[in-house]
């Protein structure tokens, strides 16, 4: 867990503790394989559409 300030609100510690365990149980996404698809990495990985380094908004 990362460092937290101390003068924080007993209730802002519980649900930091809480979005931790969230965090802890998610699983990643498993993608399915994309039959005639481009090569690479994903172009929408950052929401954007990227292409040949140049990233364009939808």
């Amino acid at each position: 867990m990362t460092q937290e300030p101390a003068n924080l609100p007993p209730a802002a510690k519980r649900a930091l503790a809480e979005a931790e365990e969230r965090r802890k149980n998610t699983k990643a996404k498993a993608l399915p394989t994309e039959l005639g698809g481009r090569d690479g990495p994903e172009p929408v990985r950052y929401g954007d559409w990227e292409k040949k380094g140049i990233a364009v908004d939808f």
